[in-house]
């Protein structure tokens, strides 16, 4: 048996990063991700592993972002028993992280089966549980950047800098295939911008058989900027959102972003060009998360606050308790709110919307990345009325956005990397990315002199027989998990689209006559499915 390289997760779309390693001398994962987005992706975390978790000898685990770790403890509810290798820092932000992954599951299942139990509905159980959590992180070995390490017979590895988040790592790691020749890979991660606060940009050494790229920001370039002009631009919308007399709304990752905003905001108070009366975090994790960060300040790069100065402003509350959450809304204005999640689809930030985006003086400040099906997306899009926690809420808040915080390379960036990285014998492949980004990389990748046969677009469950001399067999799973096209559209999100719009046409109908009549032509088109 040679070395095959299968695509379990981020192919074809942006989260759920899974990818598996079979060699003559085992298998193994590189990260185990949750998948996020619309329903319908969503609801792929709970179909069984298209592998044995039992057979798996070990995991490497690029960082902690839960679209790449969030299925590691379901991997341990399911019998896998190996060590999952990482980073140091990671393993120290995966010890609150899922937890509090486990903790939402259990709480998500709760709900469900609230509504199910009315229904006389069959109950579900959790994803998985805190104390599959908790044993997960028994499992957790961390490791030096740019030390090898030989996690298992016939493979070594090192972690690279890849400037996304706190402990965030390219993982080389080379294989001998059943001819003891060595097969060498790069799993980029996700990678960091050029100008980014606390890291230096991503670093890796050259000249590999197959390079696995993200492509999350393909085909999207944002304005060239430093760190002085990206504090410009948030001092600008802080000002500008604070001026109109109401609050400020920040949904935010509790990993990275929180505390990227948090130093920067600091740092605008410190020089007196922002005058907000308060500043949340409304988040336990994100709190959790920052005394990691404050753990390891001292390794920080580009920070312009002193140690013990980060994120310590008289003016910060870093929220955890329910009740301290709920006093926020008594706030009208004069406030920053960040909570999680940073996609608007779960937990506290859901609430400070609800509170603030029908209020003309309130801004709602979108800060990163919005994936397609999210309540983000749905905001950003430019909807007039959304649905929050069931109920429609009419948009009348500025929505706002800037681009200068994402924590990934732009396409310049990513073209760049690559363009490092070179040369690539085998071939590339482009994951955690939709198709059109992709698209627009490969035809970039194409001009610089790299045709179809060495950039692969893999589609979810694509195995790829890796050769030292290039790809061998290909093989396509007989039974897709997911149709491609649910990806960025599916019927729940299309139903509540629906909902909102036939509320609209039947108020606008002059006459109860008329609604009755539309209600009609509607039912007739459904007699004929």
């Amino acid at each position: 048996m040679g070395v095959v390289l299968s695509f379990h997760g981020a192919a074809g779309t942006v989260t759920g990063s899974c990818y598996r390693v079979t060699h003559p001398k085992g298998q193994f994962l590189v990260d185990c991700g949750l998948f996020q987005g619309n329903k319908t992706v969503r609801a792929l975390n709970y179909k069984p592993f298209p592998f044995d978790p039992a057979k798996l000898d070990y995991a490497l685990l690029t960082h902690a972002h839960i679209d790449h770790a969030g299925l590691l403890p379901k991997l341990v509810k399911h019998k896998f028993e190996g060590p999952i290798h990482s980073t140091a820092a990671t393993t120290g932000l995966l010890d609150y992280m899922l937890p509090d992954s486990a903790g939402i599951q259990e709480y998500e299942a709760e709900r469900h089966n609230r509504k199910r139990a009315r229904k006389g509905e069959e109950l579900v159980e959790p994803l998985y549980t805190r104390e599959n959590a908790e044993e997960t992180l028994k499992r957790t070995k961390g490791h030096p950047y740019e030390e090898w390490f030989e996690p298992g017979p016939g493979v070594k590895a090192r972690f690279w800098n890849a400037g996304h988040i706190l402990g965030s790592s390219s993982i080389e790691v080379h294989v001998q295939d059943d001819d003891g020749k060595t097969i060498k890979m790069l799993f980029s991660g996700d990678l960091g911008p050029d100008e980014k606060v606390f890291y230096l940009e991503p670093h890796a050494p050259s000249g590999f058989d197959y390079i696995l790229c993200e492509s999350t920001y393909g085909g999207r370039d944002r304005d060239d900027y430093s760190l002085d002009e990206r504090r410009a631009a948030l001092k600008k919308e802080i000002n500008r959102a604070l001026g109109n007399g109401g609050n400020l709304v920040i949904p935010a990752f509790a990993v990275e972003r929180s505390q990227e905003l948090l130093h920067d905001i600091g740092v605008l108070i410190k020089r007196g060009e922002i005058d907000p009366q308060l500043v949340f975090l409304d988040s336990p994790l994100a709190r959790r998360v920052t005394s990691v960060f404050k753990r390891h300040a001292a390794e920080l790069q580009d920070v312009e606050l002193d140690p013990e100065e980060l994120f310590a402003d008289d003016r910060f509350r870093i929220v955890e308790s329910v009740e301290e959450s709920k006093g926020i809304n008594r706030i009208n204005g004069g406030a920053i709110i960040m909570a999680a999640s940073g996609m608007c689809d779960a937990g506290r930030i859901k609430h400070h919307l609800r509170n603030n985006i029908s209020d003309p003086k309130s801004t709602i400040l979108f800060v990163g990345y919005q994936a397609p099906g999210t309540l983000g997306h749905v905001i950003k899009s430019g909807k007039d009325e959304v649905r929050i926690h069931g109920k429609n809420h009419i948009v009348r808040a500025a929505i706002r956005s800037i681009g200068n915080y994402s924590a990934h390379g732009d396409h310049s960036e990513l073209m760049d990397w690559i363009a490092e990285r070179l040369p690539a014998h085998g071939a590339i492949f482009l994951t955690h990315g939709e198709d059109e980004g992709r698209d627009a990389m490969k035809t970039a990748l194409a001009a610089k002199g790299l045709g179809p046969d060495k950039v692969i677009a893999p589609q979810l469950d694509d195995q790829f027989e890796l050769r030292a001399n290039g790809v061998g067999a290909v093989h396509q799973p007989e039974h897709l998990r997911i149709d491609p096209q649910q990806f960025t559209q599916d019927w729940s999100a299309e139903f509540a689209r629906f909902s909102i719009e036939l509320s609209h046409a039947l108020a606008k109908e002059s006459s109860d006559k008329k609604r009755l009549e539309l209600m009609k032509r509607l039912h007739a088109e459904l007699d004929k499915v």
